[in-house]
């Protein structure tokens, strides 16, 4: 590390070493919240109705319900706070603010998925002076070939969204007695029948999915996080032969497709459409069939070091898991 990179890490305002910090879901006490804001009011608190879906442009997929219009832009508040519908809010009364535009729609039965970009984010869970620091760190030192750079206020963007929980599952793909086995965090449940969840276009994970046209998505135990992280590298392996060392003797329930070790609840997803936007292909799946492995409550998640360095200051408990 250069002396000037060190020299800006020292100054960077953050607690932590590790930009994303692992945890349990279920056991993660006093979560921030998302409230969907219009015209100075609360319109609802869509902490758990949000997908996280993209950060290459940022992007957030949320349902609308049957004959209700979608609007061009939205904006969302992030805060301690227990709100309600129509409660006065303010922006500057917000822990941090994203402001979005609508890029696509997709009619699913008597719903509609609509997709948003990202446009600009502010927040507060570091000085200004810090967040100064950190943009010129992330200037200087993160325009690396295997990166992708995160620029200017997209940077913040993401800090921002990862101050949800975003739980990072696994994902089974497999053909012809050949699997491969990689983490995302970038997915969720539409409704009872449909599930999102995104790839980079390109990369040979993204193509072994769309070949395939099906998938298992499997949530797993806290524990093995050092494991799930270790896989990232599977995004751009090939399809190989079954390792014993991440797979477990389970197979899916129709698909036949191996489970992960640690699973505690999966879903066979069959593969129904897609778009690019960015660096993402954004893919849409039906549910075939859920299953509930493991009933304890430690679903892998992560948040970023921002928001938990906030958490910090403010005496909040994390119970963080260090790599």
């Amino acid at each position: 590390m250069q002396p000037l990179q060190k020299l800006l890490n020292k100054l960077n305002g953050l607690h932590y070493q590790q930009e994303y910090l692992c945890l349990a879901k279920e056991s993660f006490q006093n979560p921030i919240h998302a409230y969907f804001v219009r015209d100075g009011h609360v319109i609802k608190d869509i902490t758990n109705e949000h997908l996280f879906t993209g950060y290459s442009p940022l992007i957030f997929t949320l349902t609308l319900p049957d004959r209700q219009e979608p609007f061009s832009n939205i904006e969302i508040a992030f805060s301690q706070a227990s709100l309600q519908p129509n409660d006065l809010f303010k922006k500057r009364d917000a822990l941090a603010w994203l402001s979005l535009r609508l890029i696509q729609k997709q009619k699913i039965g008597i719903n509609e998925i609509c997709y948003y970009e990202g446009v600009r984010g502010k927040h507060q869970f570091i000085s200004s002076f810090h967040q100064l620091i950190i943009g010129l760190s992330n200037q200087m030192y993160n325009k690396k070939k295997e990166n992708v750079f995160l620029k200017n206020n997209l940077y913040k963007q993401v800090q921002i969204a990862y101050s949800v929980p975003r739980t990072i599952s696994l994902i089974t793909v497999g053909s012809g007695g050949l699997y491969n086995l990689f983490p995302t965090d970038l997915h969720g449940q539409v409704n009872e029948q449909y599930y999102v969840s995104s790839l980079r276009h390109g990369g040979k994970a993204c193509m072994q999915v769309e070949n395939a046209g099906r998938i298992i998505i499997s949530q797993v135990h806290s524990e093995i996080y050092k494991t799930v992280y270790s896989l990232g590298k599977n995004h751009m392996q090939e399809l190989r032969p079954k390792q014993s060392s991440f797979f477990s003797e389970s197979l899916s329930n129709i698909f036949n497709l191996p489970l992960p070790k640690s699973v505690l609840s999966y879903k066979e997803l069959e593969l129904i459409g897609s778009f690019d936007h960015g660096i993402h292909k954004l893919l849409l799946y039906k549910i075939i069939s859920s299953e509930v492995v493991n009933e304890e409550p430690s679903t892998l998640a992560h948040i970023h070091n921002s928001y938990a360095t906030w958490r910090y200051k403010k005496g909040l408990p994390g119970g963080y898991l260090f790599r």
